[in-house]
Parts: C-alpha cells; structure tokens; sequence
C-alpha cells in the first residue's frame, strides 16, 4: 500500500480544507520561475496567501451559518408565543368604534 507522503507539513492534503487549493495557487503562481528560487520563495508565498484567503473566508462562512441556525432555531422555538417577534400585538380599538 501507498505511504502518505506530508506536502509543506500538511498530512493529508486532500482531507485538509484549503490545503490542495493552496498547493495549486502556490504551483500556479510560481511557475515561471527558476526552481530553486521558485521553491524557496515564490511558490512558499502564493501557498500561505491562498492558504490564509481561503480559511478566513471559510471562517466568514462558518459563523454566517451558526448565525442562520441560531435564528432557525429561535423561530421554531418562538413561533406562535408571546415571545415571537414577528407576532405584532393588534390594535386595541375601543368598543363600538369602527
């Protein structure tokens, strides 16, 4: 069977999040470059840069979603009591007013 060989410190790379992107936007960005510079510099930068963009918004995007399921789940919770706050109170009109 085939060892898992660690790409930049990351085990998997494929399980990782952002991990694979990141290598590809470290390999794209770097091509053009003689190797041994490309390897120490161009390519390390473009890794990091894409690695960062990517978890910063997967972050963004993980704290929207526990944003929407708190409010799913108040709704559910609230919904039909006097706690619900989109049930408006209605306008008490005075007897034989119309």
């Amino acid at each position: 069977m085939g060892r898992k060989v660690p790409l930049l410190g990351i085990l998997d790379v494929k399980n990782t999040p952002c991990a694979r992107e990141a290598v590809l936007h470290g390999a794209g960005g770097g091509r053009c470059r003689p190797m041994i510079h490309f390897l120490t510099t161009r390519f390390m930068l473009t890794t990091l840069g894409s690695w960062f963009y990517c978890r910063i918004n997967n972050a963004k995007l993980r704290v929207q979603q526990r944003m929407i399921q708190e409010g799913i789940k108040n709704k559910v919770m609230y919904e039909g009591s006097v706690l619900d706050p989109t049930k408006r109170p209605a306008a008490e009109t005075p007897p034989g007013a119309s």
